[in-house]
């Protein structure tokens, strides 16, 4: 064993990097520690996170990487090319939530930002972020100072506006994949609210869900709600369409293919006695495949048109059902990837650390890397989060832990970046030492 440079002690074998041997060195970790608490405290919205990008770029740049700044709003671009071999491109997103943090944390954010509506909303880190950014910042500078165990190129991207399923789409449009290198693999980590500080979750195949937004505006001919009959009642005819809806999952679709229709807003009038013209509501899709998708889209559109004939609503009045431009595509797991990295993760974190986990019908914007043609084989994992000793307890007696997204959620810190780092510094190392090995 060597000590090779401040960041990770490693071990090299004759024809590839022993990543059992990988850890954080303390001095690493107060620098990384040091960077998780000014970005936890400092949290910024969707598309709006200037001065988070200008702190990561500024930390890629010291590592040594070239950095492109502002890349697809305020994306950040680093770039690091050691030789022919694989490119590989590592993500983490940086915005945060309008969320008013209840965690009671020392160093809880007191962050006020303006939201997509223009009104003025806490801020909080409720779905990791600041982790995930963090880790990415300590892989950079671990595989920087590794430049003498592989080859190939490194891009490192610090996306904007995840959580509104936007920023993904933001850099690709700006040119990602052709004004940069493309990758041989995209890799990414989330956060997990179920599992305790120092395990990683991995899932083959769909590991998150595409998810879409539908809107209906179902018109009626408003007026007293004396006389109903002189009315086409949009609120009735609304209520039909709703439970009709709930057949799509049950009835329309195979019981073998997972989606998800919810229902989660529904507006209309604004007084006992008025019947009015129009009822908006708000739909979420979720499904794991395209064909599902479109099934679920054209069984909404007949259902919807069908019960507006059936109820005499006019040709000039039928609902409009309207698919929001803010759809994002399954994150899919390539299962040789993952089974190959997951090799990697139990050699680095041992088998007990390393855990298969189910598919999720929540969304990561994460997958449209690995959507573009021809598809790139792409991996996105669950670092767990939980604090080891409430984890245990909720194990124990069955209570609730925070959600992602919660006013509570509160990161084990110290375990959760020491794993992040270790495990996604093991994946690249392997992704890309096998082609120098060769």
């Amino acid at each position: 064993m060597q000590q090779c440079g401040r960041f990770l002690i490693i071990c090299l074998s004759v024809f590839a990097l022993d990543v059992s041997a990988i850890n954080l060195g303390d001095d690493e970790f107060a620098h990384l520690e040091s960077l998780y608490l000014h970005l936890h405290q400092n949290p910024e919205l969707s598309f709006k996170e200037e001065r988070t990008a200008l702190r990561i770029a500024q930390e890629l740049e010291v590592a040594g990487f070239e950095v492109t700044h502002q890349f697809g709003g305020t994306g950040v671009v680093a770039t690091m090319t050691n030789g022919p071999g694989p490119t590989v491109l590592i993500r983490g997103d940086m915005d945060a939530l309008p969320v008013a943090e209840q965690t009671g944390l020392e160093y809880a954010s007191k962050i006020t930002g303006i939201s997509i509506d223009g009104e003025e909303q806490a801020v909080m880190h409720a779905c990791g972020h600041d982790v995930h950014m963090t880790v990415l910042v300590g892989t950079a500078r671990a595989l920087a100072t590794q430049r003498d165990h592989w080859q190939g190129t490194l891009i490192i991207i610090a996306q904007p506006a995840e959580e509104r399923g936007a920023g993904a789409k933001a850099m690709l449009d700006a040119g990602l994949f052709t004004k940069f290198p493309r990758p041989d693999y995209n890799l990414a980590l989330h956060v997990s609210a179920e599992l305790p500080a120092g395990k990683i979750g991995y899932v083959a195949g769909p590991a998150l869900a595409n998810v879409d937004s539908v809107d209906i505006t179902v018109y009626g001919v408003g007026g007293h709600g004396a006389y109903p009959h002189l009315t086409k009642d949009p609120v009735v005819l609304s209520a039909q369409i709703i439970t009709a809806l709930q057949t799509i999952v049950s009835r329309e679709l195979s019981p073998l293919e997972p989606a998800v229709l919810t229902v989660g807003s529904i507006h209309g009038g604004q007084k006992h006695n008025v019947i009015p013209n129009e009822v908006k509501m708000q739909l979420t899709l979720r499904s794991y495949t395209l064909e599902v998708r479109e099934k679920m889209i054209a069984a909404i559109r007949r259902i919807v048109k069908s019960l507006a004939s059936a109820a005499d609503i006019p040709s000039e009045k039928m609902p409009s059902v309207e698919i929001k431009d803010e759809f994002t595509p399954v994150a899919f797991n390539n299962p040789s990837l993952t089974h190959r990295i997951v090799g990697t993760f139990v050699t680095a974190l041992g088998a007990d650390n390393v855990v298969e986990a189910s598919p999720v019908m929540g969304g990561e914007d994460f997958g449209r890397y690995g959507q573009v043609e021809p598809k790139i084989p792409s991996l996105i994992y669950w670092l767990g989060a939980v604090d080891r000793t409430k984890h245990a307890l909720s194990q124990s007696t069955g209570s609730a832990l925070p959600s992602l997204h919660s006013a509570y959620f509160a990161p084990e810190y110290a375990p959760t970046i020491r794993t992040g780092v270790t495990a996604m510094t093991a994946a690249a190392l392997e992704l890309l030492e096998n082609a120098r090995a060769q």
